[in-house]
This record gives structure tokens, sequence and C-alpha cells, in this order.
């Protein structure tokens, strides 16, 4: 993160882009955003970003949780969808798979567990 930090590759803020996720067009305006390290409850080391953007006129929060997981010790990185968000899970996971697309240019795999939770 220090180098990240040192270069100004950090800044979200001001970033705005038009993707197409799920045959819509949706509008990212990226208002800032955050990064902190911290520890799970296995004592693992957790990359947790923040960013506060507008999808489509409504302003939220996301956040996505980086750990190393499985036998190869691979990053991965997860995310959930919000039930309380407005209009519900489904419109909170399409507008953080237009977030995510923005900010990389891929679309994020989804998984729809029996529960509900939505995982990205």
């Amino acid at each position: 993160m220090e180098e990240g930090r040192a270069r100004s590759s950090l800044r979200l803020e001001g970033f705005e882009k038009k993707v197409e996720v799920g045959g819509r067009e949706h509008v990212v305006k990226v208002i800032g955003g955050s990064a902190e390290l911290e520890k799970s409850g296995s004592n693992k080391t957790l990359l947790r970003i923040r960013i506060t953007a507008e999808v489509d006129g409504v302003r939220s929060e996301y956040e996505i949780t980086y750990g190393r997981y499985g036998k190869d010790n691979a990053a991965k990185g997860y995310a959930t969808a919000r039930a309380k968000a407005p209009g519900g899970r489904e419109a909170d996971a399409e507008k953080f798979l237009a977030l995510i697309k923005a900010l990389t240019g891929r679309k994020p795999k989804i998984r729809r567990m029996k529960n509900g939770t939505i995982i990205i």
C-alpha cells in the first residue's frame, strides 16, 4: 500500500465511467475510498477496501475483503450484496458488479447462496 501511495495510484476520487452489465448501461462515479489492513479471527491478514460510489444516481458504501485462502495460499477477494440497499440485494449486486467492472475492466464472478446471500 505504501508503494501505491507514493505513486498516487490509490486515488479513486473523481473516477467516472459508463459500463454495461446485464444488458443495462450504468454510470459509475467514485466519491472516495480507503484501504486498511486488519487481522481476522484466525489471525490472517486481511485487506479491506471501502469505496463510496454513486451508481446510477444511488450513493452507497461498498466493501471488498481480500485474504489468502486454500492450499495454494491464493489471494482472493470477497464482497457481499446487502439486502438493505435501495432496490434490495439483486439491485445492490448489479450496482456492485458495475463498480468493479468500471474499476478493473472485468466482470467478477457472482454466487447466489441457498440462504439468499449473494457473494461477489
